[in-house]
């Protein structure tokens, strides 16, 4: 029987990387505008990325009365002592623009050479009963000193896989979902819903 799973975010670009990751699985996919009375977004009060994600999962798992997963993800730059990090969305203000966001983390790190980071992501599978499951994905790699690519969303394009030299939005979408924060989180959710008994 296929299960319904709501997608809990109101993210455009993690909606599409949701939809392309769980594919071929017996899932029928929701988002939120799916439900009525459409849920608003949980607000990310967490200290960690897990508690954040495990707060929207649950969040979201209870608005639908459905299992949810959402997820907390992030970038953590070495010289910037894990700044963005938990703040990633909002770390140039609430209203900044990706564009804008990728040319001021560019400014912060002017004269910077060592530009170590790492994209972080905690994906949580919430039931409406309150329990919740957590996988976690993590990429290093270095922030480059101009935007390259037009794939993905958010610092992609800044951020230069380690080992690779492409930025995350330089890959196809196949290729960046098997090496990403979020590919290889929702890769260890994957295998366990494939796993798990119906």
């Amino acid at each position: 029987m296929t299960e319904r799973l709501l997608i809990g975010s109101g993210n455009p670009g993690k909606q599409r990387e949701y939809r392309e990751l769980l594919a071929g699985l017996d899932l029928e996919l929701l988002l939120p505008t799916d439900l009525v009375p459409v849920p608003s977004e949980p607000a990310e009060t967490g200290a960690t990325f897990a508690e954040n994600a495990s707060h929207k999962a649950r969040a979201y798992a209870a608005a639908g009365g459905l299992r949810a997963v959402a997820d907390d993800s992030g970038l953590e730059v070495d010289a910037l002592r894990g700044a963005p990090g938990l703040r990633s969305r909002r770390f140039f203000g609430d209203d900044a623009t990706a564009p804008e966001r990728n040319e001021k983390l560019l400014a912060l790190l002017d004269g910077v050479e060592q530009r170590g980071a790492r994209f972080v992501c905690v994906t949580a599978l919430a039931s409406p009963d309150g329990r919740a499951l957590l996988f976690d994905g993590e990429v290093r790699g270095e922030i480059g000193f101009a935007p390259r690519g037009e794939q993905g969303f958010g610092y992609d394009p800044l951020f230069i896989i380690a080992g690779d030299g492409r930025t995350m939005a330089e890959l196809p979408a196949d290729e960046k979902h098997r090496i990403s924060h979020r590919g290889l989180a929702v890769a260890k959710l994957r295998a366990f819903l494939a796993e798990e008994p119906r």
